[in-house]
């Protein structure tokens, strides 16, 4: 049997529908931007996999930092003990985090570091004594698939066989340009008629809404907004986290600071799932006190996986090298000048840039669903033509590896002009 027919046999993807979806493709190996499937056909993988792998397939620093931590202390329950990988991984953090973050909470996944950040903000007024029982975020938001992350979410078809047992979250429009009052007024509105306990969001760029793109200017007053009425927010960096908008953090673009953050994904570099929320002093405080029942009754087997903490070292370390960070800049320029070619296009409704991060919305005669016809279309081209990419709904995007070279973004920009011709 092949690897495609034991896979029909066995497993069960995600967001698949088995019955219509084409076989899913084995892949053997991967290096760098690149990927081989079983019959030996090359793939460029435009989108790092799910956005995890800034630094290419198969990196060696990183593995080599994996294997050496492996053969000192692979795990160790972090129950009433601590770890040195641990700590120098929280170290790191604190210097290039925003600089009221003081504290770092493990897990191992994005839901997961949505799923505390929500847990923290309802019982930090828990713990005050203070009835806050809503959250607020944005329309067609995405933070997960746990109950509290898929409840702040706001793409209906993830969700709606679970309406009626979710938290109470409150939406508001995303203050796209142009339309940033309506967003500041829903806030307010918001915060006025509901006991407001936190407020989410993706900070700059909506990733599974479509790269939808907002200004560093309108999210820092939305933050000022909360933090006059005492409402926490929660920066959700899952996906824009480590170099992808062009700076380490999309929050380092705004002048005002988050009270939570949460971060996984690239955390690091796609070798090893792990997660982590991180906190101010302040919130900390709130669950430090001589009544156990205050405590943050949350944890998972994994947290804190030393592999995994040498996983995050070994990333930071390269995200923070001269070569990467030219890298990146070199991928912004390349994407700003193919925006610049395509955007006028008469099938093209708007092209947008932010860091490594580009997408193209298509015109299209019909109304677009997330997985409907035209996206089908699309990613059947691209896999045909050897590039990953998954376009949601109308929508291509590419959030490549940042080691991708000039000669497979180019084939990247040529395939997606041959497709927009196509449709």
């Amino acid at each position: 049997m092949t690897l495609t027919e034991k896979d029909s046999q066995y497993l069960w993807h995600p967001y698949t529908q088995h019955k219509t979806a084409q076989t899913p493709i084995a892949i053997s190996r991967g290096e760098g931007a690149l990927l081989w499937d079983e019959n030996g056909k090359e793939y460029i993988d435009a989108i790092a996999s799910w956005w995890v792998n800034p630094f290419g397939h198969s990196n060696k620093f990183i593995a080599d930092a994996v294997y050496k931590q492996l053969t000192t202390l692979e795990h160790v329950l972090f129950g009433g003990f601590t770890h040195e990988p641990a700590i120098k991984v929280a170290e790191k953090l604190i210097e290039i985090l925003p600089k009221n973050q003081q504290k770092i909470f493990f897990s191992d996944n994005g839901s997961t570091a949505v799923e505390v950040a929500i847990k923290v903000a309802l019982q930090y007024f828990f713990n005050k004594n203070e009835k806050r029982t809503t959250i607020i975020a944005f329309e067609n938001a995405f933070h997960g698939d746990t109950f509290a992350a898929m409840a702040a979410s706001g793409i209906s078809f993830y969700t709606q066989a679970f309406q009626g047992m979710f938290i109470d979250v409150v939406r508001i429009p995303v203050p796209i340009k142009g339309q940033e009052q309506a967003s500041f007024d829903a806030l307010t509105n918001v915060i006025q008629n509901h006991n407001c306990a936190g407020f989410i969001f993706e900070p700059l760029v909506q990733g599974a809404a479509g790269m939808v793109m907002y200004e560093p200017e309108a999210l820092a007053k939305l933050i000022q907004i909360c933090a006059a009425n005492k409402v926490l927010t929660i920066a959700d960096e899952v996906m824009t986290g480590f170099g992808k908008t062009g700076k380490t953090f999309a929050m380092d673009y705004v002048s005002e600071e988050p009270d939570m953050i949460c971060l996984s994904k690239a955390l690091t570099g796609g070798t090893i799932p792990m997660a982590i929320t991180t906190f101010t002093q302040d919130i900390f405080d709130a669950f430090y006190d001589d009544d156990i029942n205050k405590a943050l009754f949350h944890g998972h087997t994994f947290t804190a996986n030393p592999t995994g903490c040498a996983a995050v070292l070994a990333s930071i370390d390269l995200l923070q090298t001269a070569e990467m960070q030219a890298n990146i800049e070199r991928i912004n320029a390349s994407h700003l000048e193919f925006q610049k070619k395509i955007e006028n296009h008469s099938k093209v409704i708007t092209a947008r840039t932010l860091g490594v991060i580009f997408a193209v919305e298509i015109k299209s005669d019909s109304e677009e669903s997330y997985y409907g016809s035209m996206r089908t279309k699309l990613y059947n081209f691209f896999i045909e033509n050897g590039v990953v990419l998954r376009p949601v709904g109308n929508i291509v995007y590419i959030l490549p590896p940042y080691i991708m070279t000039n000669e497979q973004l180019q084939k990247v920009y040529k395939i997606i002009e041959e497709a927009i011709e196509m449709v």
